[in-house]
């Protein structure tokens, strides 16, 4: 299969009432963290903020006064065909876009949040792909405000993408890609979504398997506390649960995603 662009989401984490899955299932389009004010990255997303200000130099002021749904939607280039999708770190699933969205997408190296300046379309898709994977990214060059950022860390490994337009799952997308767990638990919404339903290998952890210099003590301290096989959908009903701290969360996940690929 050849590679693609990816967008991650967590299934069965939040999304007002309901799971995120359930919400794209309902609205059959994928919405922009502009419009849902969420974010498994920073939430800067609003006039003046990071994100804006990111997008303005990024795409010459195109969305500066724009309504919230025609703001970009944020993916990565799937550059190795990882079954795992091309940028984890922002969810356990993924939606596989069609080659024809290539045509509306542009892409950077590194995340925007480092301010890059290697970024273009389709036709810069090689330069940066050979960016990536040689890791070209000099500290000294970053922003302030990503001065303390781990530009090393594995799971930053990936060419980000802009898809340009409503990003549409009967139309835009070839194949929803899920953990195992969330195909069981999901079963109802994923039929409903729009597209094909496939699954990857899967994610799973313990505390004991979690390297504490990661991301410190604290995920390896909530991963103890709910004991035993963390699984994405385990992880889900912790994180609508209301009853630990939604960094704490979103560093476990980190720690799954790091150590937590099973066997293919």
């Amino acid at each position: 299969m050849a590679p693609a662009v990816a967008v991650h989401f967590h299934p069965g984490w939040g999304f007002g009432d309901v799971s995120v899955v359930e919400a794209l299932a309902r609205a059959g389009v994928y919405r922009t963290q502009w419009e849902t004010g969420t974010s498994n990255g920073g939430l800067t997303a609003h006039p003046g903020g990071d994100r804006w200000r990111w997008e303005s130099r990024m795409f010459g002021g195109r969305y500066d006064s724009v309504a919230a749904p025609d703001r970009p939607v944020y993916g990565a280039w799937n550059r190795r065909d990882d079954p795992y999708g091309a940028s984890p770190r922002f969810g356990s699933a993924y939606l596989r876009l069609r080659p024809e969205v290539l045509t509306r997408t542009t892409f950077c190296w590194p995340d925007s949040v480092f301010e890059p300046t290697a970024f273009g379309d389709q036709g810069s898709l090689t330069e940066l792909c050979r960016l990536a994977d040689a890791g070209v990214l000099d500290r000294t060059l970053l922003p302030a405000s990503a001065a303390d950022l781990p530009v090393d860390d594995p799971l930053n490994d990936y060419v980000e993408a802009h898809v340009h337009g409503r990003l549409v799952i009967a139309g835009d997308v070839d194949a929803v890609v899920v953990d195992p767990t969330d195909r069981e638990v999901h079963a109802d919404a994923l039929s409903r979504i729009g597209c094909a339903v496939e699954v990857h290998p899967g994610y799973s952890v313990r505390a004991d398997t979690i390297d504490p210099h990661y991301r410190g003590e604290v995920p390896v301290n909530l991963a103890d506390r709910l004991g035993g096989e963390i699984t994405p959908a385990r992880l889900a009903v912790a994180a609508r649960s209301g009853d630990h701290d939604p960094q704490a969360i979103k560093w476990l996940w980190h720690c799954m995603a790091r150590f937590g690929r099973m066997p293919a």
